[in-house]
Formats: structure tokens, sequence, C-alpha cells
């Protein structure tokens, strides 16, 4: 018997690598491991770290497209690009277009995407692989293209939604030539194109809630809309907290709907915080642009922190 007992014993000290060689085998397996990143961190240092940086220097400079020849001829003005913007009357109404935007176009986005999953969820049996496929290929689809087939939809003469308004007697307005009627514009096609992705992911999350629960509720009396506020939304909350921040994220940086649909017109109704830095790339403003583009950054910044502050689970 103690002659099996040692057998083994010896085996498993011959199986289990000695404490040397292990420290040895963990170097070697870090070494290859930084071998591995190396081309990524240089390239990340290159085209990332690197332009961060130098536009950080850039928005506390005077920088613009005739100094681009001789960048070390560049005065360092300080915060003066920063307090510059505070007082810029048409980067203010930028801010608030893009304010109106947001304010307006994330919640019914949100909106949009939550019934429609309820409903892809709960309520559409037949063909729901068709709905799904129709409901997210919007996002898919090239903005401009969708930007230039909602033009056509917006026609005061003869597009799409004044006729069928006309078949009800009501005058549709000129929506994207009145600045009263622009931004609701962008704002309706932003949403139609965009709460597919909220829909997938709220989808998603319906999925995961226990339908016992709904059951149990069910047969103490609560109704849809009782189990609907005080099951499936309390559950939900990551999942919200989630599509809120993307899609608040993507609506503060919005650029590509007014920029093809409006130009910005009329009247700069539709500027937005990031078409008016572009533009003033495009003058050459280089300092200036860069400095709008950080406070752009830090207005993404704030939200978002209040969203998670406001939308995380109580501990």
């Amino acid at each position: 018997m103690s002659t099996v007992t040692d057998g083994a014993t010896t085996a498993r000290r011959e199986d289990t690598p000695s404490r040397k060689s292990r420290p040895r085998t963990g170097l070697r397996e870090g070494r290859a491991a930084w071998v591995l990143a190396i081309p990524f961190c240089l390239l990340f240092l290159v085209f990332t770290v690197w332009p961060v940086l130098q536009s950080l220097f850039m928005s506390v400079t005077d920088t613009r497209a005739k100094d681009l020849r001789n960048p070390f001829a560049v005065d360092i003005v300080g915060l003066e690009n920063y307090t510059r913007a505070l007082s810029d009357q048409n980067f203010l109404r930028a801010v608030r277009n893009t304010a109106y935007f947001v304010v307006v176009g994330v919640p019914l986005t949100l909106l949009l995407a939550l019934a429609a999953a309820v409903a892809l969820d709960r309520g559409i049996t037949k063909f729901r692989s068709a709905f799904r496929l129709g409901f997210y290929l919007p996002v898919i689809t090239s903005i401009v293209a969708v930007a230039v087939v909602w033009q056509f939809l917006l026609k005061t003469d003869f597009g799409l939604i004044n006729t069928a308004l006309g078949w009800v007697g009501i005058t549709g307005p000129n929506w994207l030539g009145d600045p009263n009627w622009s931004m609701p514009a962008i704002i309706m096609m932003a949403a139609w194109r965009n709460f597919g992705t909220g829909m997938i992911i709220f989808l998603a999350g319906l999925q995961a809630v226990p339908w016992a629960l709904h059951e149990a509720a069910s047969i103490d009396g609560a109704n849809a809309w009782q189990r609907f506020r005080h099951i499936t939304l309390p559950l939900l909350r990551p999942t919200i907290l989630f599509v809120s921040v993307t899609t608040m994220i993507g609506y503060l940086q919005f650029f590509e709907e007014p920029f093809v649909m409006t130009n910005g017109g009329p009247l700069d109704s539709t500027v937005s915080m990031s078409m008016y830095t572009y533009k003033q790339f495009g003058f050459g403003n280089y300092g200036y642009a860069a400095s709008l583009s950080y406070i752009i950054f830090v207005v993404v910044a704030i939200i978002t922190a209040i969203q998670f502050r406001a939308l995380r689970e109580k501990g």
C-alpha cells in the first residue's frame, strides 16, 4: 500500500511543474503578449493619441489654414477660443438647435423602439422576422440615400406626406423651407431611421424578463399596463440606460441629416454643433474649430454622466 501511495505521489510531482518554471512560463507568455500587442499600440499612438493631443494643443492656439506651412509661427492664446465660443451667437444658436433635436428626438426614438419591441415580443406573431428586418433596414441604409428620399417625401407641392395630409383636409407646411418646421421634419426622419437599433436591444431585454412574473401578477389581478409598469420597466432599466446613452451620444453629434437635407437652413434653424464646427474647419479656423470639438466632447461627457446617475440601479 505504501509503495502504491509513494508511486502516485512521485507521479504527481513529476506532472506538476516546479515553482521555478512557473514564473519563467508566465514571463514568456507576458513577453509574447506584448510582442503581439506592439503593432496595435503603435497604430493607436500614431493615429489616435497623437492626433488628440495635437488637436488639444491646436485648440489653445490661433491656428488658421495659412499657418499649416509654418506651424511653429502660431501664437498660444490660452482659453480665448473657448471664451469666444461662449459669446458666439451663431454657435449658441447651434447649441439651441442641438438641444431641441436631442430633447425631442431621443424620447421619440426610445418610445418608437420600445413600442416596436413590445409588439414584436408579444403582439406580432406572424411574419415576425420580416417585421424585424423591415424596422431595422433603415439603420443599415446609407444616410445620404435616406435623406434624399425624405427630401422628396417632404416636398411642399407633391411630397407624399403633404399629399396624405391633403386627403384629410389638412394643408401641409413647407417642411424644409419654414424655420418653424425644418427641425421637426429632421427629427421625424432621424427617429424613423434610428429606432431600429433600440428596438433590437429592447427586444433582447424583453425576452430576458421571466414570464412567470407576469403570470403571477396576472393571477393577483394586475392588468397589462400594471404588469408593464411594475415588472417590465424596472427589469429593463439597464437596457434603457444603454439605449438612451448611445442614442443621446449619437444625437448630440448629429450632422449628416441637416447637411444633406437643408445645409443648415433655413435661417440656420437646423445648424447643429457638429455642423458649425465642420464649417469652421472649412473656413480655415482650425484653432477655433478644435476648441468647439472639445466643447462638444465635454457636453457629451457631462450628459452621459447625468444619465448614468439618473438611470443606474439603486443599490
